[in-house]
């Protein structure tokens, strides 16, 4: 099973994200299950990707917002980064 760590500037994004979108919590919650449980899972759509100020990983809350996150594969850890829509995770 992968460990989810979470620091303070993600749980700080994530409020201000989630207090916006309030419809999206359920959503939301069991991405971070299933990610815990199996972060390959086809549901998530993980992939790598890289922006000019960041390399990491992605999964889908659903068709609209997605989750940033380095994904220490080895230590079965996984720290997300960022939350929101295309333009927020991407740039683009």
């Amino acid at each position: 099973m992968y460990r989810i760590l979470y620091t303070q500037s993600y749980e700080t994004r994530a409020a201000r994200f989630l207090k916006k979108h309030p419809d999206v919590q359920n959503q939301y919650t069991k991405t971070l299950q299933l990610l815990e449980l199996n972060p390959y899972h086809p549901s998530l759509r993980l992939h790598k990707f890289k922006t000019s100020s960041f390399e990491g990983y992605s999964v889908s809350i659903n068709l609209t917002y997605r989750i940033s996150l380095e994904f220490l594969v080895e230590a079965e850890e996984i720290i997300p980064v960022n939350i929101g829509d295309h333009q927020d995770i991407y740039g683009r």
